[in-house]
C-alpha cells in the first residue's frame, strides 16, 4: 500500500506549511484536555478534604474554562489548516488527473469506459481527501494521545494502569486484521460504483436510441442488477465497519470494568485519593476515542489507498502520441503540403492492415476527394495526418517534414476536421463556431456560417445564433449539428481542413450551396474531402478511391468517369439515381 502513497507525497509536501501549523494547533489542543483531569482531580481533593470556600472553587474551576476555550480555538485553527490543506490537495490532484486524462491518446479511451473515469474524478479523489484530511488528523492525534496518555496513567498508578489496559493487546491485533479486510472490500466498492456510473453514463448519452426501440424497461433492469450490486458491495464493507467499533467498546468497557474493581478498592484502601481514582478514570475514557480513531483512520487510509492505487494507474498511462524532443521538434508553420510514402498502418491489436502501400503526393492549396466503400480505410487515413492514430515513421509528411517531427499542438492546430459523427458543446451556436479559433472576429464567424448555410436557420432558433444547442447538440436537426461543425472547422482558419463525410446528413441543394461558396472560404488551403457521392467529388484536383486500405483507383474526376472501375460505376448509379428522381 505505501507504494501508492509516493504520489500523494508530493502534494503533501507542496502543502507542509499548512499541515505542520495545523499540528502546532493539534498539540496545544491535546495539551489542554490533558490538563483538564487534573486540575479535576485538584479539585475533588478539595473537595473530599471539607476545608474550601468560593474562592478556592474559583480557582479549581476558572483554569478549566480557560482551557475548555482553548481546546475550542485549537480544534477551529488544526481543522482549517488541515481539512484546508486537504480540500486544495483534493483540487490540485483531479486537475492533474484530468490534464493527463486530456494528453491521454485515443487508443486509452478505446478501452477506458466513461463512467469509470468519472469515478476516478468523484469517489476516488474524495476518499483521498478524506485521508489527507481528517484521516491524517485523526492519526496524528491518535499516536501523541496514547502515549501520552499512557505515559500519565503509568505514572499515576503504574499497576493499576497495567492492570486496566490489559485488553489492549488484543485490540492491536484485531485493528490489524480488521485494515486488510476493509481495503479488499472498499476497492470492491469502487469498482462498483464506476460500473453502476457507466451504466448511468451510456443510457442517458443514448436515451434517444433507447426510447426508439422501446428498451427503457431493459436498461432499468440493467441499472437495478448493477445498483443492487453496489449496495452490496457497500453493504459487505459495513457489515465489518459496523463489527469494528461494538468490538472496541466491549474492549473499552472490559477495561473500566476493570478500573472500578481494582480502582475502588484502592481507594478504599486508602491508596489513592478520590481525585486521583477520577483523574484516572478520565485518562481511561480519553484513550477509547484515540482506540476508535485509529479505526477511522485505518479505514480512511485503506479506501485512500485503493483509490490511489486506481488513479496512479491512468496516472502511470503514457500517451501513444506525443511531440518529440525538444532539440528535434519542429514548430515552424505548417502550409499543408501533404506526401505520403509507402504508407502501411495496423490498428492496435488488429490482425490485418488498415492501410496498406499507400503514395500520395498533393500540394499546398489542393483539393484532394476520397472514394470508397465502409471500412475501406478513409477516415483511417485522415486521421493519420494530425495524429490522432500515430503513422508509421517516414510514411506521412507536411511541407516535406515527417508529421512525427512536428510540435502535437502545431500540428493539430494547422489541421481542422470535420468528423462524421458531428459533437457540439452544450454552448450557444456562436461559442460551438468559434471553438476551434478564440481569435476569430464577429466578420469570420458569421461568413463561416453563411458557407455551411447554418445562417439560414437563424431565424428558427429562440435566440438567433446565440441559441444553447444542448448537451451533443440535442436540440438540433442532423443536418444542423453537421453545418455547425462545418463552420467550426472553417472559422478555426486552419492550413488543411478535412471533410469526412461531413455532408452526408444534408439534402443536395444544400450541399450544392456549400460547395460552390466553399472555394471562397478554403482559398490557398488544403482542403480533403471525405464523401459517398460523386458530386461532392468532382472539382477536387486529385481524387483517390479505396479498397481494402488500398488505393485501386487515383486521378481527376475526368480521369476516372473515363477509365473503366468502381468511381466510373458509382457515378452512372447515381447519375441514374438523379434522373429518377428529377423524373418523378
Amino acid at each position: 500500500m505505501l507504494k501508492n502513497y509516493r504520489r500523494l507525497g508530493l502534494y503533501l509536501k507542496a502543502h507542509g506549511r499548512q499541515y505542520i501549523f495545523g499540528i502546532l494547533f493539534l498539540i496545544v489542543t491535546d495539551a489542554a484536555q490533558l490538563y483538564i483531569p487534573q486540575l479535576v482531580r485538584k479539585a475533588i481533593d478539595l473537595a473530599a478534604s471539607g476545608f474550601f470556600g468560593m474562592k478556592e472553587i474559583l480557582f479549581a474551576v476558572l483554569p478549566m474554562i480557560g482551557l475548555a476555550l482553548l481546546v475550542a480555538f485549537g480544534r477551529y485553527c488544526w481543522r482549517y489548516f488541515i481539512n484546508g490543506a486537504a480540500r486544495q490537495i483534493e483540487a490540485e490532484i483531479r486537475g492533474d488527473l484530468y490534464n493527463h486524462l486530456q494528453s491521454l491518446s485515443a487508443t486509452f479511451y478505446a478501452r477506458q469506459k466513461t463512467g469509470d473515469l468519472m469515478a476516478h474524478l468523484t469517489n476516488d479523489v474524495n476518499a483521498i481527501r478524506m485521508a489527507t484530511g481528517i484521516g491524517f488528523a485523526l492519526g496524528i492525534d491518535g499516536v501523541m494521545m496514547i502515549i501520552a496518555v499512557l505515559v500519565i496513567m503509568i505514572d499515576l498508578n503504574s499497576t493499576m494502569a497495567l492492570l486496566s489496559l490489559s485488553p489492549l493487546p488484543v485490540l492491536t491485533i484485531g485493528v490489524i486484521f480488521f485494515s486488510r479486510i476493509v481495503g479488499e472490500q472498499f476497492k470492491k466498492v469502487q469498482e462498483g460504483f464506476s460500473d453502476l456510473s457507466d451504466t448511468v453514463q451510456e443510457s442517458f448519452s443514448g436515451v434517444r436510441v433507447l426510447k426508439t426501440f422501446v428498451k427503457e424497461a431493459v436498461f432499468v433492469k440493467r441499472f437495478v442488477s448493477k445498483n443492487l450490486d453496489y449496495s452490496e458491495r457497500n453493504l459487505k464493507l459495513v457489515r465489518s465497519w459496523g463489527f469494528f467499533f461494538p468490538a472496541v467498546s466491549l474492549l473499552a468497557g472490559l477495561s473500566t470494568v476493570l478500573f472500578i474493581i481494582f480502582g475502588g478498592r484502592t481507594v478504599m484502601e486508602g491508596l489513592m485519593s478520590p481525585g486521583e481514582f477520577t483523574a484516572f478514570f478520565a485518562y481511561l475514557q480519553m484513550l477509547i476515542w484515540p482506540l476508535l480513531g485509529a479505526g477511522f483512520t485505518i479505514n480512511m487510509l485503506k479506501r485512500a489507498g485503493a483509490s490511489l492505487e486506481r488513479i496512479n494507474a491512468i496516472m502511470d498511462e503514457e500517451p501513444d502520441i506525443a511531440s518529440p524532443p525538444a532539440q528535434r521538434m519542429v514548430t515552424s508553420q505548417i502550409k499543408g503540403g501533404l506526401a505520403i510514402r509507402n504508407l502501411t498502418f495496423t490498428y492496435p491489436g488488429a490482425d490485418s492492415p488498415a492501410l496498406e502501400g499507400i503514395d500520395l503526393d498533393l500540394p499546398a492549396g489542393r483539393v484532394l476527394g476520397i472514394l470508397g466503400k465502409t471500412g475501406s480505410g478513409k477516415s483511417t487515413l485522415v486521421n493519420l495526418i494530425p495524429r490522432l492514430y500515430d503513422p508509421p515513421p517516414g510514411s506521412v509528411f507536411l511541407d516535406g517534414i515527417d508529421v512525427r517531427e512536428y510540435d502535437l499542438t502545431v500540428l493539430r492546430s494547422a489541421v481542422s476536421v470535420v468528423p462524421q459523427d458531428s459533437f457540439l458543446f452544450s454552448a450557444s451556436i456562436r461559442a460551438n463556431i468559434g471553438f476551434g479559433n478564440p481569435r476569430a472576429d464577429e466578420q469570420l464567424l458569421k461568413k463561416a456560417a453563411d458557407v455551411s448555410t447554418i445562417s439560414r436557420d437563424f431565424s428558427m432558433f429562440p435566440d438567433g445564433w446565440d441559441t444553447v444547442v444542448g448537451e451533443r447538440g440535442v436540440s438540433l436537426s442532423g443536418g444542423q449539428k453537421q453545418r455547425v461543425a462545418i463552420s467550426r472547422a472553417l472559422a478555426a482558419d486552419s492550413s488543411i481542413v478535412i471533410f469526412d463525410d461531413a455532408l452526408s446528413s444534408v439534402d443536395t441543394e444544400t450541399e450544392d450551396a456549400i460547395l460552390s461558396d466553399l472555394p471562397g472560404m478554403i482559398e490557398g488551403k488544403t482542403f480533403i474531402i471525405i464523401a459517398h457521392r460523386i458530386s461532392t467529388l468532382k472539382t477536387a484536383d486529385v481524387i483517390l478511391v479505396l479498397e481494402n486500405g488500398r488505393i485501386i483507383q487515383q486521378g481527376s474526376h475526368e480521369e476516372l468517369v473515363r477509365t473503366p472501375g468502381f468511381y466510373a460505376d458509382v457515378y452512372r448509379l447515381q447519375q441514374l439515381e438523379e434522373s429518377i428522381r428529377k423524373e418523378r
